[in-house]
């Protein structure tokens, strides 16, 4: 199959910006704040977007920004290789008046590159620190002069020397450096994250520092987004051309099918693929919803032999990530050519519903020497997919985060109860059975397990304070004493964690009483498994998923 270059993923990220003249542009330098940043500004009602901080000078004029914000990272500006801004850099910001703040790298990225000094600390510091602001600054101004705020740094560099035209604006209690500014260039910085909720007064922070210091308007709405979506997908597409749609029956793929179906019509075509991994009587229940609550045609295709024909001893989770995501796109390629002969035209485009947690966890981090991301896991519908494909990529939801994708949702109507669903992964349960998903009953087991822990938080009047909520299928056996015989069964995880948009997540505290009553009906209504634990880890170090 012959790869075919999608334009609108380049470009799309512009067709957003172009008619604005309130952006936040984001530079990524690697940091795991990166998101947050992005995510902070859009909860002011500003559009933000990012790109990675060695784009070249073009890709950051093409989007017309107002301020331009340097991200944290993980490399130190003294270091030979350390990602650095594209020449001419300051000279473009300075000729279209653009305010600049650098946020830790950022800073020091800046304070190096206007002739100041920046060398390794004596100690580092890491976590909650107490800072002191400056009387006179343009970053605090009166609401925060003289006032100590708890602060989150992250840094092991620290600045020895200004830059001519700086001053220091805020210091930690042990006297280093917190923030500086030289507003008569615009530059600005902080050693400090303001973006993380650790640091107490960051988001005023960035609030005052976005309307008051740069004058930036809160002119970004949902509602504009749709829209302009709406007239990007019928200018890729044109008048003739057809999409087929991947429902996946989560809430990503479905937002993105509504919008398409919008922009696009009876020129949409939905397939919804069984792959024999999803869950407890998903087919049954999302079919359903497609039909009398969305109204969208959707042809249903039962592919369970042949993903799990494909899947039979496979263990190593990235092969199958890639198995699964090859065979999706094997059959959108075959469901296209039955389109074409019933249309007489062969369909162009494959609607996905990408996010920009996928999208920023795929990128590779400046600096890194990787033409790849390094990688936390490949996504089913970035990462996984064959390098080669007849279909053209349409993904409207890629510059969102999950909670703006459920906004989104409810502008287009869809049911609400159909919006709070909890995330599922696009390989399904491949990737919630550790080793081999053929293996003996683990793909029943984990699905009658699943459906007992989620109708036990339903139950509970906990679904919607939490995230994301499911069971994982352990590759060991446990002794146990069941009905007064000694058993050798399986264990099985439980995993529920809260989050804002899924980058970054903490672990569900539920009542022990809770979990001791979830853990009894498992074990007393799913034959083979005698032992359940709980998953008590947080993103990072770990991810959502165990695979």
């Amino acid at each position: 199959m012959a790869m075919e270059e999608n334009n609108h993923n380049s470009n799309s990220i512009v067709n957003i910006t172009a008619s604005r003249d309130n952006v936040v542009l984001i530079l990524d330098f690697g940091s795991q704040y990166t998101h947050l940043i992005t995510r902070r500004i859009r909860q002011l009602a500003v559009c933000s977007v990012c790109l990675s901080g060695t784009s070249p000078l073009s890709a950051m004029a093409a989007l017309n920004p107002s301020v331009i914000i340097l991200s944290g990272g993980p490399h130190s500006v003294h270091e030979e290789g350390a990602p650095s801004l594209p020449d001419g850099f300051f000279d473009y910001v300075w000729e279209k008046g653009i305010h600049v703040l650098g946020i830790c790298y950022g800073l020091q990225l800046i304070v190096k590159m206007m002739g100041g000094e920046v060398k390794p600390a004596e100690s580092q510091e890491y976590g909650r620190m107490e800072v002191r602001t400056h009387e006179g600054s343009k970053l605090y101004e009166d609401i925060f002069v003289g006032e100590t705020q708890s602060v989150w740094m992250s840094h092991g560099d620290e600045v020895v020397r200004l830059p001519e035209g700086f001053v220091v604006v805020a210091t930690s209690l042990q006297n280093a450096i917190a923030a500086i500014e030289n507003p008569h260039k615009r530059l600005y910085g902080f050693q400090y994250h303001p973006e993380v909720t650790h640091s107490v007064l960051g988001m005023e922070t960035l609030r005052h520092f976005l309307f008051s210091v740069c004058g930036i308007k809160a002119d970004w709405k949902l509602e504009d987004v749709l829209e302009e979506q709406i007239q990007t997908v019928r200018g890729m597409v044109g008048p003739v051309d057809h999409a087929i749609c991947a429902l996946s029956g989560g809430v990503d793929s479905t937002v993105a099918a509504t919008l398409v179906h919008r922009a696009l019509g009876d020129k949409l075509h939905c397939v919804f693929v069984d792959n024999g991994l999803l869950r407890y009587k998903e087919r049954e229940r999302v079919m359903a919803t497609f039909k009398s609550d969305l109204h969208l045609p959707v042809t249903c295709i039962d592919a369970t032999e042949r993903f799990l024909n494909k899947l039979k001893g496979v263990t190593d989770p990235e092969r199958k990530r890639k198995i699964i995501g090859g065979e999706f796109i094997h059959i959108f390629d075959e469901f296209s050519v039955d389109l074409e002969k019933k249309l007489g035209r062969k369909p162009k485009f494959l609607v996905q519903g990408t996010l920009y947690p996928d999208v920023i966890e795929s990128c590779p981090p400046p600096g890194s020497g990787r033409n790849h991301s390094h990688t936390i896991k490949s996504h089913h519908n970035v990462g996984g997919l064959p390098e080669e494909m007849n279909l053209k990529l349409i993904e409207p939801l890629k510059w969102l985060f999950k909670d703006e994708v459920r906004k989104l949702g409810e502008i287009l109507s869809v049911p609400r109860g159909f919006l709070k669903r909890h995330p599922f992964p696009g390989p399904g349960l491949a990737v919630r059975i550790l080793g081999d998903v053929t293996e003996g009953n683990a793909l029943d087991t984990i699905r009658l397990v699943d459906e007992i822990f989620i109708n036990s938080i339903k139950d509970a009047g906990l679904y919607d304070s939490i995230w994301q909520a499911f069971a994982v299928f352990l590759p060991v056996k446990t002794v146990g004493v069941q009905g007064d015989k000694r058993t050798h069964s399986h264990a099985v995880a439980l995993r529920a964690i809260t989050s804002e948009d899924g980058m970054t997540a903490d672990w569900y505290q539920f009542d022990p009483k809770f979990l001791a009553e979830v853990s009894a009906k498992i074990c007393n209504s799913v034959r083979g498994v005698n032992r359940i634990v709980y998953d008590i880890t947080s993103k990072p170090p770990s991810t959502v998923e165990w695979e």
